[in-house]
């Protein structure tokens, strides 16, 4: 599953490029979904991935699974947010057409695991009662009175020594401090990790008895959905009219066939920039320190720069993150309300809340450096061999500067070729497209000017993206 928009780790994860796409934790080289992967491919008989993801997220997802190697998958495109239990019936459905009756390991794309191998053996744990039947969710021992995340209270209860499966007696809700530190005291009481091993079957059957209309709604966006490229587009009418659920609460807290595995791997769901910090490599005075970072005095902290220079004098417990058009500064254990300051933003319609000055494009990105409401300056990056779409503007000319590599311009049906260094005009209205047809990446600087230079002005005519 990769929905969601990671909030409560703004302004690195934003809705337009979230969390699970970005690396976090202890491994840089990975995003969070390319990890989600890579841990689970020891499993054996695993087939390839479905991944449920939204439409404007298609392309970041196509792009980091093929950059692991996994050369066949299915993205199904959510038209509209529906929460977990849609989502994970869609990919039961899928599933049933490739087998019979498969073995579905429902997994959050943005989770940290430290232990790979006891991740593995707690899923291989799991399958006995998958075998049996059940459907398996994961829960974790509490090690502290956590806020963050919800709980899962069972009739007997459970150990990491000799871990075995456990009844489901209640699921409990994300509580307060106070009722967090009464919960960590009861080994009958764990974390919900969001994670779920069962029978696809057995899935779609509990969904019938217990959440038909999902159940019905999912049937019949799938079954009117489009393929498009590497995508399959679920039917929006079908899938808008299908309830917004948690799995928990359409399923979980129903059946009689839940089990509880305790899980003991180090387990993370990266969930606020405070678990970052205690996920994340720190030097010996407790600090995570990332990009251009300067301190004395200062103790377990996290310190991040993705462009300026951040200098730190005297400092405890606060979380310090600065991007090209914003800086967080918060203690440490306040970094939860975070998201708070996210729906301020939205609610002002600052762009900041959402959108990225860095946008991912199939083609590659592109970074809003600096603009005005009629001007704009971009810095386009196309990958080799790729090709933006026809297209014109009715408020805006462009001109473009190449500053590394060569550049495939199309203009009113006429071609021209430009190398470093050399420049061309866009007149407004101009049917124009830009190709990268050498071995390297294309980086140009873009000026816009005109009326009006927002994103939305662009009238497509051909589109390898199906845009």
């Amino acid at each position: 599953m990769c929905g969601g928009s990671g909030t409560r780790l703004w302004p690195l994860s934003r809705e337009s490029y979230p969390k699970q796409f970005i690396s976090l934790g202890s491994d840089k080289s990975k995003s969070l979904l390319q990890k989600t992967q890579l841990r689970i491919m020891e499993l054996d008989n695993i087939d390839n991935p479905i991944l449920v993801c939204n439409e404007e997220h298609r392309f970041i997802v196509a792009e980091q699974i093929r950059e692991i190697n996994i050369k066949k998958f299915s993205i199904l495109l959510e038209p509209v947010g529906r929460n977990t239990a849609p989502a994970i019936t869609i990919a039961a459905l899928k599933a049933l057409e490739r087998e019979t009756n498969p073995t579905l390991l429902v997994l959050a794309s943005d989770h940290e695991i430290e232990n790979t191998k006891a991740f593995i053996d707690t899923i291989e744990l799991g399958k006995e009662y998958v075998e049996q039947d059940k459907i398996v969710t994961f829960g974790i021992l509490p090690t502290a009175p956590e806020t963050g995340y919800g709980y899962i209270k069972t009739f007997n209860p459970l150990s990491n020594d000799r871990p075995k499966g456990e009844k489901i007696e209640q699921f409990l809700e994300k509580p307060n401090l106070q009722k967090a530190k009464e919960l960590i005291k009861n080994k009958r009481f764990s974390w919900n990790s969001g994670i779920f091993m069962v029978k696809a079957k057995v899935l779609l059957k509990e969904m019938e008895n217990f959440s038909p209309e999902i159940l019905n709604k999912c049937k019949l966006s799938l079954k009117e959905s489009k393929n498009d490229l590497d995508f399959q587009r679920l039917n929006k009418v079908s899938f808008e009219e299908c309830p917004s659920e948690s799995f928990d609460i359409a399923i979980m807290e129903k059946t009689n066939k839940g089990i509880v595995v305790p899980l003991n791997c180090g387990w993370n769901d990266i969930g606020s920039w405070k678990a970052v910090w205690e996920n994340s490599k720190k030097d010996k005075n407790g600090n995570f320190i990332q990009g251009k970072v300067i301190t004395e005095k200062t103790n377990d902290c996290y310190l991040r720069s993705e462009k300026r220079l951040i200098v730190g004098i005297g400092l405890e417990d606060l979380v310090i993150v600065e991007t090209n058009d914003a800086v967080l500064i918060s203690n440490k254990y306040e970094s939860q309300i975070v998201k708070n300051i996210v729906e301020k933003l939205k609610n002002n319609k600052i762009s900041e809340g959402i959108q990225h000055t860095k946008v991912h494009r199939p083609w590659g990105h592109y970074i809003s450096i600096v603009g005005d409401s009629r001007w704009q300056v971009k810095l386009i990056s196309v990958k080799p061999g790729e090709k933006l779409s026809l297209q014109m503007h009715h408020h805006r000319s462009e001109h473009w500067i190449v500053v590394k590599g060569t550049a495939n311009v199309e203009i009113d049906q006429k071609l021209s070729i430009l190398s470093e260094n050399e420049s061309i005009y866009i007149p407004l209205g101009s049917k124009h497209r830009l190709s990268n047809p050498g071995k390297i990446k294309l980086i140009l600087i873009e000026v816009q000017s005109g009326s009006y230079v927002g994103e939305d002005d662009i009238i497509r005519f051909e589109d390898n993206y199906g845009r």
